[in-house]
């Protein structure tokens, strides 16, 4: 598999997991990621991946504690979160849960003009999905806020 040209995205998340190859089936299968490149390295971990969604790239490769690279299953708390837009939440998310995701959250409307849901990935990166099904000036989305 050669390694694929970046396009126009300057921000790419780089993720950690003890399991890389079984997390890449996870984000491929549950939460539609496409693999497009793999390193192996010779002790079996994984280098280096790069998968894509709707066109942008995730990095991700194997723990490497020893240079203080590691998943977020050990931490006492959740260290970050991920989003991404998709057309449909609701199929999104039923394609996640039919393939045995942790759903986090469900699907609902946000004050903020979004439907969004949260899925917790085998290693513990949370992912959030979200649409807009109302486009919000700041204003409103602040209004909106202070009258919940």
């Amino acid at each position: 598999m050669a390694r694929p040209e970046r396009g126009a995205q300057v921000i790419a998340p780089y993720l950690s997991y003890d399991d890389a190859p079984a997390a890449i089936a996870f984000l491929c299968e549950a939460l539609g990621f496409e693999e497009q490149y793999r390193l192996e390295m010779e002790d079996g971990r994984i280098g280096h991946a790069e998968l894509t969604f709707a066109g942008n790239v995730l990095m991700l490769a194997s723990s490497y504690p020893e240079m203080g690279f590691t998943g977020p299953a050990k931490l006492p708390s959740l260290h970050s979160q991920l989003q991404i837009t998709v057309e449909d939440v609701d199929a999104h998310c039923e394609r996640a849960r039919a393939a045995g995701a942790t759903i986090a959250a469900e699907p609902a409307d946000q004050p903020h003009g979004d439907r969004s849901y949260r899925v917790v990935d085998p290693e513990g990166h949370r992912w959030i999905f979200t649409q807009t099904v109302r486009a919000m000036t700041p204003d409103e989305i602040r209004a909106a806020y202070a009258g919940k």
